[in-house]
């Protein structure tokens, strides 16, 4: 059995012999390289752009900016599109305002990176600076043609929240917010386009997450169609849901290649992607819990504001609907009533980081659990155990949707996980040493966070398999890679259900070219939606390669079985067998063209819903606030694991972002919108120093009913609760519930606690 072992992931190969191919190792003959002049004002109006100083530069070959291409439409949305959104994307370059600093205003080429960049420095942009909108729950302002910066609404609601609040023993109300933050991979965004005139081909290398959109986007916008522009995925440093969206970027170097009839490079440095590159995360909250004397929620009510930068980018509302939708996690709401107010500021624009709208919603939820705790007089691990939805139950529908689904949780024993997490951390131990401790007169503590995670968004994925006649297997599938492990699962999945060995399964992901359609890489999807498609081609090929056996070795198909892929005998018994190249052979010199080759697809309606627990240690050091993170522990059921080792790495790594976002990342601004987090000096990352071992608890109790495997996705669990348990373990450690209302938590804001005890 091959499903559920943690054997060594296929990607590693080539990237520790060296033999990685990154966007920035892709080069081609007589290639341009681009380069970005972007805003060095937060918003102001263009007066003018002038080109020819650059353009008389040696070697700089075109140089742009919007009035030539004006002809090219915005950006378009991926999800959760709202109509009232369209008039706020983003053009390719600044049309007549520039609405936060990095927007770009022009581009060069020129016939190397170096050339272009002294080049880009020539462009003489005069802007006309104008006042700046930096608060998202400020005043509304105007964006432009009498449109408000407010975009739209967000409204979810069930049940009577009125009716709960005014028979309620007690209300609890929070302001509560976090800071802006994104992903930061070790490689930055690049692209590289390349036009074959000959055959009329637009090609794009670089390509993540979501190839195929942005092939059908691209096509879309330069009026070509999806069969002569392809895209290509090679090696990517990490995703995080940042990289792989459509960014202007994308759309000018494909535009230049096929203008100027050269391939064009273009690879932003660290400041570009800090200033340029999706932010995520900045809400701020006002919720209120109606509750009753035992501190059981009687209904939700909660207003928030969105910051979603200077434009719409491709996620749309994806990021607060999301966040409205999933705020309820684990627990039974009987009312609830989310109202979201997207809201656009002089900032980077936004868009998803792992765990979108999750991450924010659960600080948000576990923090108002923490106050009816206090509020009753009980710990959070009661209050929790309380309000939780029974297995009883299951499945749970939520009256709520989101990413066009029905909120139905499918699965879950909530309290089951609540009390292996405790068992796995000794809790009761746990107390009793942090109460020692204290006694001594150190600041120590323990949180905890709960959630309900979101996985395996449809509503389709395919997969084809080929058996060469040499008997290696090929899968190609529409999946893309950021590092998730996907070559290894879906290798995983076919080698068991064909029956052949792993090692001789190769996995094609991110192609355009080689498959007709495919969704990528998001939302934690491609295990479940990509690993059951495989299962389902796996059994079609093995159908079709028993049956041709049958008919060639003349014996009833209900007797053969494939092993290490050779056909052979079910009852061990003596005989002739055959190999699977032996049958791919046949069928390809048969009348069964194309061979041994099957294709399946997989749809669903529903999303999957694992869930899990956090528990973070934290000590504090009086004399400076410094928080030091000693213990942290995650429990998590995905329902099945293909390869827990994955799962593994998963989860620590979504702690290590996370860990950012509770305790260091932040993008700041001052009163001009200039960005002050430019370099890794001001972005303060988390280290190997800061990111304690992190035990994980992987369980498979809740099998999801939605898939044959009872998958569910395991890519955002890791970050989800980080800033949730933290918040809760300083409080803890300072002996102030409610103290922590706001992420990060700075040093200096903890000695300002201490301080005024």
């Amino acid at each position: 059995m091959l499903v559920g072992k943690s054997v060594l992931r296929k990607e590693d190969g080539p990237l520790l012999r060296g033999e990685g191919k990154f966007a920035a190792d892709v080069n081609f003959p007589n290639q341009l390289h681009m380069r970005v002049v972007r805003s060095t004002y937060a918003h102001g109006r263009i007066v003018s752009v002038n080109l020819a100083p650059a353009l008389a530069l040696p070697g700089v070959i075109a140089a742009w900016s919007f009035k030539d291409v004006a002809d090219v439409p915005p950006i378009d949305f991926r999800l959760t599109r709202l109509e009232q959104l369209a008039a706020y994307r983003q053009t390719i370059l600044a049309k007549d305002k520039v609405r936060y600093v990095g927007d770009p205003v022009a581009v060069v080429f020129a016939e190397d990176p170096y050339l272009a960049e002294d080049a880009a420095e020539h462009v003489e942009v005069e802007i006309e600076e104008l006042p700046v909108i930096l608060h998202a729950d400020g005043e509304i302002g105007e964006f432009g043609d009498g449109l408000p910066t407010e975009t739209a609404l967000i409204d979810k609601s069930y049940g009577d929240v009125d009716a709960a609040f005014a028979t309620a023993h007690a209300t609890v109300e929070l302001s509560l917010s976090i800071g802006r933050h994104s992903g930061v991979p070790m490689e930055t965004r690049g692209a590289i386009g390349r036009y074959i005139a000959e055959t009329d081909m637009l090609e794009m290398y670089g390509a993540a997450k979501v190839p195929h959109w942005n092939r059908d986007q691209l096509a879309k916008m330069f009026g070509r169609t999806p069969a002569n522009t392809n895209l290509y995925e090679g090696h990517v440093g990490g995703g995080f849901g940042i990289r792989g969206e459509l960014y202007p970027e994308d759309v000018l170097v494909c535009l230049a290649a096929m203008r100027l009839r050269r391939p064009v490079k273009w690879i932003e440095d660290r400041r570009e992607h800090l200033i340029a590159a999706n932010h995520s995360r900045q809400q701020t909250h006002h919720i209120r819990a109606a509750i009753d004397e035992h501190g059981n929620i009687l209904a939700i009510d909660d207003e928030f504001f969105h910051d979603q930068g200077g434009y719409m980018r491709t996620h749309a509302a994806t990021v607060p609907d999301l966040a409205a939708a999933m705020l309820p996690g684990p627990y039974r709401i009987p009312a609830y009533r989310a109202r979201g107010h997207i809201r656009l500021t002089n900032k980077t624009p936004g868009g998803t980081y792992r765990a979108p709208g999750r991450y924010e919603s659960t600080f948000v939820r576990e923090r108002l659990l923490d106050a009816v705790a206090a509020k009753v007089g009980i710990d959070g691990v009661e209050v929790r155990r309380r309000n939780l939805i029974p297995v009883s139950e299951m499945p749970v529908t939520r009256e709520l949707e989101t990413l066009g689904t029905d909120i139905v949780l499918d699965s879950g024993d909530y309290a089951k996980l609540l009390d292996k997490t405790l068992g796995g951390i000794g809790w009761t131990d746990l107390r009793a040493q942090i109460a020692e401790r204290r006694k001594a007169g150190e600041l120590v503590g323990a949180g905890i966070g709960m959630f309900v995670e979101k996985s395996g968004l449809g509503p389709f994925d395919d997969v084809r398999i080929t058996v060469e006649t040499s008997g290696h297997v090929e899968v190609v599938t529409g999946a893309a890679s950021v590092g998730q492990g996907v070559e290894t699962v879906i290798a995983q999945v076919c080698a068991e259900k064909l029956g052949v060995g792993y090692d001789r399964v190769s996995v094609i992901h991110g192609q355009t070219d080689r498959i007709g359609r495919g969704l990528g890489a998001f939302a934690s999807r491609v295990t479940v939606m990509t690993g059951e498609a495989t299962r389902l081609a796996a059994l079609k090929l093995r159908d079709l390669a028993l049956a041709t056996a049958a008919e060639l070795m003349q014996l009833p198909v209900d007797q053969l079985d494939i092993v290490e892929g050779e056909i052979v005998r079910i009852d061990g018994s003596v005989g002739p067998s055959m190999s699977l190249a032996e049958i791919a052979k046949a069928l390809e010199a048969g009348d069964h063209a194309p061979g041994l080759v099957a294709e399946a697809s997989f749809e669903s309606k529903h999303m999957t819903y694992p869930y899990g627990v956090h528990i973070a240690v934290v000590s504090i050091a009086p004399d400076t606030g410094g928080i030091n993170v000693e213990r942290y522990l995650v429990a998590y059921d995905i329902g099945k694991a293909i390869n827990p080792m994955l799962v593994d790495g998963q989860i620590v790594g979504g702690v290590a972002q996370g860990l950012g976002g509770a305790l260091f990342e932040e993008f700041s601004y001052d009163d001009r919108g200039e960005p002050l987090a430019v370099t890794f000096a001001d972005y303060l990352m988390p280290t190997a120093r800061e990111v304690p071992h992190v035990e994980v608890i992987i369980t498979e109790d809740a099998p999801s009913p939605l898939n044959p495997m009872g998958l569910k996705g395991a890519g955002e669990g890791g970050a989800n609760a980080v800033g949730a348990a933290i918040a809760a373990a300083i409080d803890d450690a300072l002996g102030q519930p409610g103290a922590i209302t706001r992420l990060p938590v700075s040093p200096q804001q903890v000695k300002a606690l201490i301080n005024a005890t």
